[in-house]
C-alpha cells in the first residue's frame, strides 16, 4: 500500500476542479465533472469528498480510487445488468454512453445501521418502524443484520438539496418513472447487493449498505451509471470482527467514508449544517488510507498510483479527445 507520507505530499496535489470545455457540456456534481458531447459523457472523478450532502474537502487519490473501484464492479456485474461504460482514458476518468438520469437512487440496505437522517438506524432510533415502506420489527440494535436485504429509495436532490430517503408508492407518485421501470431496478438492486455480498465476502470483508444510479440509453436500454460498490456509495466492515464487536455493542471496523462522516458528527458536531470545520491533514491522510486499502482488500489487487499532479496527467490523457 501507498504510504502515509506519499499520501500526504499527494494533498498539493489533489484533483479539485477541471475545466474541459472542449469535451462538451459541462456539469459538476458533488464528486464528478460531467461533460457531455452527442452520445458520449465523460465523467472525471475529482478528489472531493462528499459528506452530509456538502462537499467537505480534497482527500488524496480519492478520485483514481472510486474509478477504479467501480471499473472492477461493473465488469463484476455486467451479467446482472447492462452499464453506460464505453472505455477509462485515465485511472480518474471514463467515458460512458450518454444517458437519462432515472430520478432515483435506489439503496440496498444489509444490516440497520448509520449516523445520518438519511439512514435506517437514525430513524429507528426516532421510533420510525415503517421505513420506506419496510415494516421493521421492535428490539432490533444497531448494526444488526435483516433477515433480508431491505430496499429503501431517495430521490435525486438538486445541488444543493437533499436526498429524501421515500416509498415505492410516493417515488411513483412524485415522478415520471413507471412501475414497470421502478420494478427492472429494484430487482437488478438486488441481484447487484448480492453478488456484491458475495464477492467481499471472498475477502473477509461485509458490503453492508449501498446506492445504485441507473439511466435509460437513446435506445430505451435501462443501464447502471455513475459508480458501483465504492466507499462513497458503499459501506464495509470487517467480517472477523463483526460477531464479537455486535455482541458487546461496539461501534464495528469500518473501511469507508464512514470515518470521516463519524469525526465529523463525533469530534466537532458536525451534520451537514453550517460552517464546514477545517479538517486535519492526518484525518484526510487516515482517510484516503482507508479508501486505498477498501479497493486492495475488495478488489484483491494492488492499488498503482505515484504521487503527482493529477491535472497535468489528466490532460495528457484527454488530449486525443479534446
Amino acid at each position: 500500500m501507498i504510504s502515509t507520507p506519499d499520501i500526504i505530499s499527494q494533498i498539493p496535489n489533489c484533483l479539485a476542479d477541471t475545466d474541459f470545455p472542449s469535451l462538451g457540456e459541462a456539469y459538476k456534481g458533488k464528486v464528478r465533472d460531467n461533460y457531455t458531447a452527442g452520445d458520449k459523457r465523460f465523467i472525471i472523478v475529482t478528489d472531493r469528498l462528499s459528506a452530509f450532502d456538502r462537499v467537505i474537502c480534497l482527500i488524496p487519490f480519492k478520485g483514481q480510487v472510486l474509478n477504479q473501484m467501480a471499473k472492477f464492479w461493473f465488469e463484476e456485474t455486467k451479467d446482472i445488468i447492462g452499464n453506460h461504460v464505453i472505455e477509462f482514458p485515465d485511472p480518474n476518468v471514463v467515458l460512458a454512453k450518454q444517458c437519462k438520469l432515472l430520478p432515483i437512487e435506489m439503496v440496498v440496505r444489509g444490516y440497520i445501521t448509520g449516523v445520518t437522517t438519511t439512514s435506517a438506524w437514525y430513524n429507528y432510533e426516532k421510533g420510525v418502524r415503517n421505513f420506506c415502506g419496510n415494516e421493521l420489527p421492535e428490539g432490533l440494535k444497531k448494526n444488526q443484520k435483516f433477515d433480508q436485504p431491505i430496499l429503501t429509495p431517495s430521490t435525486k436532490a438538486e445541488q444543493g438539496d437533499h436526498d429524501e430517503s421515500v416509498s415505492k408508492d410516493e417515488l411513483l407518485a412524485r415522478t415520471d418513472l413507471t412501475e414497470e421501470q421502478y420494478n427492472t431496478i429494484a430487482e437488478a438492486s438486488l441481484k447487484l447487493y448480492q453478488r456484491g455480498v458475495e464477492v467481499a465476502a471472498k475477502q473477509g470483508i461485509i458490503l453492508v449498505d449501498t446506492k445504485y444510479e441507473f439511466g435509460l440509453t437513446p435506445e430505451g436500454e435501462i443501464v447502471l451509471i455513475d459508480e458501483i460498490h465504492t466507499p462513497d456509495s458503499s459501506r464495509f466492515w470487517y467480517a472477523d470482527e463483526y460477531d464479537a464487536r455486535f455482541a458487546a455493542g461496539e461501534e464495528q471496523k469500518k473501511i469507508d467514508k464512514e470515518y470521516l462522516r463519524e469525526w465529523l458528527a463525533n469530534e466537532k458536531g458536525f451534520r451537514g449544517e453550517g460552517e464546514i470545520p477545517e479538517i486535519p491533514e492526518d484525518v484526510k491522510a487516515e482517510t484516503a488510507r482507508r479508501y486505498i486499502e477498501a479497493y486492495e482488500l475488495i478488489t484483491g489487487q494492488p492499488f498503482e498510483a505515484e504521487v503527482g499532479n493529477v491535472s497535468e496527467r489528466l490532460s495528457k490523457n484527454l488530449e486525443k479527445y479534446l
